[in-house]
């Protein structure tokens, strides 16, 4: 089973935790060697001082024939085999062992006969020292490891979670949010010195400034451009109704209409774009409604009603994005088209080839379209826009048999079947 992480442990709050840790263990561990090793050589070499000078005064006193002070003798009980051997061998020597249960500090020399002269020093107390400085060592050496541990672990943290909400708002913008900004405390004071969290979050805000800047200038260019193109549009189609019949007339009177559809298609998109659209909320049988686009649309579309429900929904803008996906289907697809109603899933498919890979990848983009397909590229643009005024979920996916499915989410108001 997976351990759980907060929301702002990502893997760089965990590598910091991680790695902080390690360096102070590592830390830790090498001040505690050299402060044990530093404190038991003075500790043993004090006690290897007093025993030497307690052998040297026993071997005065043993020369001298007079009577051994107590802890010193001649191949005492308990003295370790190899000082026993050195002081045999004619040298000196000290040694730590245990004896009756305690430590004890060893000197030894030689004595007539290849015998030892050996005096004890009790090393209990040093041999405590040592354990309690050890002891001390390892506790203190926790604290440590934990205070910096927690205080490095909330230093990584204020910068994962200033991160994570960078990132955050990187998403907003990418979703369309293009007034989202990060707004860093560090950025709002130029005084205080700026990390690169903070740069990161200036660079982000100015770009989302830029972006939704000229975002704007292209939305007010293009409902500029549409607004003006309906006047002499108007005259233009009022012009083209005088001409007399013909083959010309007729080529003139489609283009006509086609520029005012697309005159439209802007107006409408621009309208979109400011995001002021406003709902005007009816219900509606989903099924019925169906009928009527599909009816309108003048095409051969099958209409399969699976589970009908009735809908508050604003009627002309579910027509409008239900005809434009019929109408890219048989456009730009191939029959049959089957547009079903399951609840408040509206599908509509086509046979012909698919979508393109950016537009299920990325969604439809205005004035882009593949594959010598005729066309502006504005009504699956339309459609997603007015399912968003909706409140609606629009996807748009390829079926695994062969094909291009749009799917229309909408919210349901009351269900039942028609």
């Amino acid at each position: 089973m997976r351990l759980a992480l907060p929301r702002w442990a990502g893997p760089l709050a965990v590598k910091a935790a991680a790695f902080i840790t390690v360096m102070c263990c590592a830390l830790a561990a090498l001040l505690g060697v050299l402060v044990h090793v530093s404190v038991t050589n003075q500790t043993v070499g004090q006690a290897r001082d007093l025993a030497l000078s307690r052998l040297a005064d026993a071997t005065e006193a043993y020369e001298a024939g007079d009577r051994l002070l107590p802890g010193a003798g001649v191949d005492p009980e308990g003295l370790p085999a190899p000082l026993r051997n050195l002081a045999a061998g004619g040298r000196r020597g000290t040694m730590v062992s245990t004896h009756r249960g305690h430590p004890s500090m060893w000197a030894a020399g030689p004595a007539a006969g290849h015998r030892a002269l050996a005096v004890e020093v009790d090393y209990s107390q040093q041999s405590g020292t040592i354990a309690g400085l050890d002891n001390a060592i390892l506790w203190s050496s926790g604290l440590a490891i934990g205070a910096t541990v927690l205080v490095g672990v909330f230093a990584v943290t204020r910068v994962t979670r200033r991160l994570h909400g960078t990132a955050r708002v990187a998403r907003r913008i990418s979703a369309g949010d293009l007034d989202a900004r990060v707004n860093d405390p560090r950025t709002q004071n130029p005084s205080r010195s700026q990390d690169e969290v903070a740069v990161v979050a200036a660079a982000l805000d100015s770009m989302a400034s830029s972006l939704q800047g000229k975002l704007q200038s292209e939305q007010r260019f293009t409902a500029d451009v549409a607004h003006e193109l309906r006047t002499p549009l108007t005259g233009l189609h009022a012009a083209a109704e005088l001409l007399p019949p013909g083959r010309p007339t007729e080529l003139v009177r489609d283009r006509v209409a086609a520029l005012r559809t697309l005159t439209e298609d802007l107006l409408e998109i621009s309208r979109l774009d400011t995001g002021r659209e406003r709902l005007e909320v009816d219900t509606e049988e989903l099924g019925a409604l169906a009928r009527r686009v599909v009816r309108a649309s003048g095409t051969d579309t099958e209409v399969r009603i699976v589970r009908d429900v009735r809908v508050e929904s604003d009627r002309r803008r579910l027509e409008r994005v239900l005809g434009n996906l019929v109408t890219n289907a048989h456009k730009h697809g191939a029959p049959p088209v089957v547009l079903t109603v399951d609840g408040p899933v509206v599908t509509v498919r086509d046979h012909g080839g698919g979508y393109p890979e950016y537009l299920l990848a990325h969604g439809p983009q205005r004035f882009r379209t593949e594959g010598g397909a005729k066309g502006h590229g504005l009504g699956l643009t339309i459609a997603l826009g007015q399912a968003e005024v909706l409140g609606a979920r629009l996807t748009f996916l390829d079926a695994d048999e062969g094909g291009a499915v749009a799917r229309l989410v909408l919210p349901c108001a009351e269900g039942g079947e028609g």
